[in-house]
């Protein structure tokens, strides 16, 4: 039974997994393309939004930190950083191998480690996201070559991946207070989204 204390909490999870599920639906659009004469801050600030493989990893990394270690903002505060260190090289030209694969597999991995509340020390937590992150920074890097100002376009989708963590790490912790086995739900959907990934690349 759900506790009357907690309505907001308790709709969270079934809110969470839904659109997790949904993002299956949408895989031939993960990447949605911009007008690149209006690429700029705003742009960049939604461009993590605009690819739902994005999106499911940065939440299901913030929630997956906030429920496994006390130095919760080291995974997180690595993805965005390496993020953007993918994202300047992308702009800048340098070619990555198997960026789509790769990404499919983080979304496999870090599903894997919130469905399984994998407890790695936070150097090794911070490590595996952070490789990961390149790749997702290069896909975006090439998507915003083109940005009209590629400063405020990078600022924009670094701090648009800064919220989308904030919003990964509140879901965390109301999933701490409600169930673990949610997070363990939306760690298996977003894992198999990965999978989904990966077989439609093969």
């Amino acid at each position: 039974m759900i506790p009357d204390s907690h309505p907001v909490s308790a709709r969270l999870p079934s809110v969470l997994v839904a659109c997790v599920l949904l993002l299956g639906s949408s895989l031939a659009s993960a990447h949605v393309g911009h007008d690149h004469g209006e690429l700029g801050f705003l742009a960049g600030f939604f461009h993590p939004f605009s690819g739902l493989d994005h999106l499911a990893a940065m939440l299901a990394v913030g929630i997956w930190s906030a429920m496994t270690t006390r130095r919760f903002w080291v995974a997180p505060l690595s993805f965005a950083s390496l993020l953007l260190v993918g994202a300047v090289l992308g702009v800048a030209g340098v070619a990555f191998p198997a960026v789509e694969p790769m990404i499919a597999v983080s979304l496999l991995v870090i599903g894997l480690l919130l469905a399984a509340q994998a407890r790695l020390p936070a150097l090794a937590g911070g490590s595996i996201v952070g490789l990961f992150a390149i790749f997702h920074g290069a896909a975006h890097g090439v998507e915003l070559a083109e940005a009209g100002n590629i400063v405020a376009a990078l600022a924009g989708m670094v701090l648009g991946t800064a919220l989308i963590h904030l919003g990964g790490l509140g879901l965390g912790r109301a999933l701490m207070r409600f169930s673990v086995t949610w997070a363990r739900v939306v760690g298996g959907a977003v894992s198999a989204l990965g999978l989904g990934l990966l077989a439609g690349l093969v």
